[in-house]
């Protein structure tokens, strides 16, 4: 950078209202030093005077000191209002910095859900399968048999969890008495039905947690599991619904 440009760029970001006071001020200086040489011409006696002298100090300095303190306050307003603005922006990328903080967290959340509800939903699944067993297989009404509950337990093993829960959703249960007898007519019914609602009722809990447009829950009680966690609130005692 030459000296030209540097000179340039120093004196580039005063303020123009600077410039004004100090031409105003050299004009007035001068004017002054003129002033003072055409009476000292007129009459050398005056100049000599402390009163006089003191005198015209004070008218000439007056002005400045007013017209400096106008431009002060010119200045200072303009600082101001960078100062807001610089603050504004500052806020700006606060909020910006929370968001992605809040949307990151957010991403977060949900994947440890879907990581747990994986494991969960193995869980609801062997419930349901013990429950399905108890109503209808062969320690129950004996309509499946052991064969078929072998065959549902290979299915679920290679990670299909929603089986047992679709045969309760596409069986009729008339012969078992409906589906209160179906989820509530034993004593270990109940315990498995009960068993099945409180884990279900905590992974639910975990989806609402970590989406704030219900999207993620809304699913999860539209699949196999969430369907037949509703239809045990349905059928259940009073204390349950």
């Amino acid at each position: 950078m030459t000296a030209r440009h540097s000179i340039r760029h120093y004196f580039g970001d005063r303020d123009w209202r600077i410039w004004v006071g100090v031409v105003i001020s050299i004009v007035w200086m001068v004017t002054g030093v003129w002033y003072i040489h055409g009476i000292y011409e007129l009459d050398p006696a005056q100049t000599r005077s402390i009163d006089a002298v003191g005198s015209f100090l004070e008218g000439v300095f007056a002005p400045l000191a007013f017209l400096w303190l106008i431009l002060g306050l010119f200045i200072q307003q303009r600082e101001l209002a960078h100062n807001t603005e610089a603050i504004r922006h500052s806020v700006l990328q606060s909020e910006k910095q929370t968001l992605a903080i809040a949307a990151t967290e957010m991403n977060a959340r949900q994947e440890t859900f879907f990581k747990i509800a994986e494991s969960v939903k193995q869980q609801l699944g062997g419930i349901s399968g013990m429950l399905l067993v108890s109503a209808i297989g062969p320690v129950g009404s004996g309509r499946i048999s052991s064969e078929q509950v072998d065959e549902l337990f290979t299915r679920a093993a290679q990670g299909d969890w929603s089986v047992f829960a679709r045969q309760f959703l596409s069986v009729e249960f008339e012969e078992e008495g409906g589906v209160p007898g179906i989820l509530y007519g034993t004593e270990i019914r109940q315990r498995h039905t009960k068993n099945f609602m409180r884990t279900f009722e905590r992974l639910r809990r975990l989806a609402s947690n970590c989406d704030v447009d219900g999207i993620i829950e809304d699913t999860l009680l539209q699949t196999a599991l969430g369907l037949l966690y509703q239809r045990m609130l349905e059928h259940g005692p009073e204390e349950n619904k």
